[in-house]
């Protein structure tokens, strides 16, 4: 399922003017320009989609649209993570059912702090009613908990969860790859790992970056196939620091005001998040190293 995705968007959600509605003609280009530079499969709905704020028909709406515009061209996971596991199975229910949709994605359960014990139970409700393969997404820098490598031992052994979005550390990563099964993929979700976390063995990396980077981050991960060390360590390098400046403001409010300026989006985001100030911009190109305020890639 994954053998061909090293390089998964975790696509933004663009959004009319004033917000109100989502804006599926600059989903759709935007989706094209990405398989373009070297996408190669998505997830829909998250946090850089702004999950929080999109009620649960524009989901069901989103993930309907994006699947069949996607129409088999890469792997397709949508976002049905939730800290009600009812509310989450519930979702995993209706989303597995959308076709096109490859896999669902669900997070550790934020805020309300459960054990070990309750995620995995959480994520085995999920993965029991879901009808297409469950990523687990471990991220407790932002939900406060995370899953002890322990814990995806023992999900990864369910028939229906087959991959993970580890936002953890390298050895971590390194656990995962050497003690879960041959097909059970692992992803970092940290874009500045890229390259550590592929010569691990992961799968590869579910990226913000590659809004803006795309090409850099295929070339690095076609160097990395072909044995060329150097030019990957080149372009990690190269990356790093502007993979650290698209997070210097939450996100996804930096790769949104980039893709604004370029006309692909409109600069939009729901709150709590806010727009970018034209005074963050202007330091966001600095961090960026782009003093013009219009950078192509190269």
């Amino acid at each position: 399922m994954y053998e061909n995705a090293n390089l998964i968007t975790a696509i933004i959600t663009p959004f009319t003017a004033d917000g109100s509605a989502i804006d599926y003609p600059a989903l759709d280009a935007l989706t094209d320009r990405l398989f373009d530079e070297g996408t190669q499969g998505y997830v829909i709905g998250g946090t850089t989609g702004e999950a929080p704020t999109l009620t649960h028909a524009e989901k069901i709406e989103l993930y309907t649209h994006f699947a069949k515009y996607v129409d088999g061209r890469g792997v397709v996971i949508a976002n049905v993570g939730d800290n009600n596991t009812q509310n989450s199975v519930a979702l995993a229910q209706a989303v597995s059912a959308i076709e096109g949709v490859d896999a669902v994605l669900a997070v550790t359960p934020y805020y309300n702090k459960p054990s070990q014990a309750g995620m995995i139970a959480h994520f085995t409700a999920i993965a029991d009613a879901s009808s297409v393969p469950v990523m687990l997404y471990n991220i407790p820098g932002r939900s406060a908990v995370g899953l002890t490598n322990e814990s995806v031992l023992t999900l990864a052994e369910h028939e229906n969860i087959n991959a993970i979005k580890q936002v953890t550390s390298l050895n971590d990563l390194g656990f995962l790859v050497e003690n879960t099964p041959d097909d059970f993929a692992v992803y970092t979700g940290e874009d500045a790992q890229t390259l550590a976390a592929k010569a691990l063995g992961a799968q590869g990396t579910i990226s913000v970056t590659s809004h803006i980077y795309g090409p850099e981050m295929a070339a690095l991960f076609t160097a990395l196939e072909a044995g060329d060390l150097e030019t990957a360590g080149n372009l990690q390098r190269w990356l790093t620091p502007k993979m650290n400046a698209l997070f210097a403001y939450p996100s996804p409010a930096p790769v949104k005001a980039i893709l604004g300026e370029r006309g692909l989006v409109e600069n939009t985001t729901r709150l709590p998040i806010l727009p970018l100030t034209a005074d963050e911009t202007a330091h966001l190109h600095e961090l960026l190293g782009d003093t013009e305020g219009d950078e192509e890639t190269e």
